[in-house]
């Protein structure tokens, strides 16, 4: 059995990212990465439309040829997605040689990492990994999920994290502070300046603060 993955959140915000391939698959990791805001370079001697306009518009970098192992080169990120297993394999084991992580999509011996079936609510985002077992059962879990959690869990959260960075300003650290945070990450917060939540997190006259912790 082997052991359990790191599940962790990349920043790629100006990481250099290679997209080997021009298909279906790959316009979809390419739109993640953009997303993200990485670099993107596509090598792929066609491309589909999507992939043509971004070159096109300056927002990713297409090399209109086959791959060859140097493209691995000064990336942080490879993801193969052409329809050639041969191929994808030939690019994950460049990377690897190359100290890059690699993903062949769909071929999981073949990948550092997985990509998650994701529900995003704003900021909030869950991740769902079957390790590559089942993706369909991490797009069934991604659906249920995201019929449980509110749309408006975005715009709440958003605000609950401007709240918490006053409270990380106006109080000392302490178990009182985490305390604080915790109850907070439970109640409604608005933009108001009365809100009770925010009253709360700015801090209340000692005698009081029994009060607003009730409230």
């Amino acid at each position: 059995m082997s052991a359990p993955l790191l599940p962790i959140f990349v920043k790629l915000e100006g990481s250099c990212c290679l997209v080997v391939g021009g298909g279906a698959v790959a316009l979809q990791k390419v739109r993640g990465l953009v997303e993200c805001g990485a670099q993107v370079t596509v090598v792929a001697p066609d491309a589909r439309d999507e992939i043509r306009d971004l070159a096109e518009r300056g927002i990713v970098a297409w090399r209109r040829r086959t791959y060859v192992g140097e493209d691995v080169v000064g990336h942080r990120l490879v993801i193969s997605a052409t329809n050639d297993p041969a191929l994808n394999h030939a690019v994950y084991s460049d990377a690897v040689e190359a100290g890059v992580l690699a993903n062949a999509v769909d071929d999981p011996p073949f990948c550092d990492f997985y990509f998650g079936s994701v529900v995003r609510r704003g900021p909030l985002q869950i991740a769902i990994s079957t390790t590559g077992e089942s993706p369909a059962l991490a797009q069934r879990l991604r659906q249920e999920l995201e019929l449980l959690i509110d749309e408006g869990t975005g715009p709440w959260l958003e605000r609950l994290g401007a709240l918490r960075r006053e409270v990380l300003t106006n109080h000392p650290a302490g178990e009182e502070r985490n305390n604080l945070l915790r109850t907070l990450a439970s109640r409604e917060v608005c933009d108001a300046a009365h809100c009770p939540s925010r009253r709360m997190a700015l801090g209340a006259p000692r005698e009081n603060r029994e009060q607003w912790w009730l409230t």
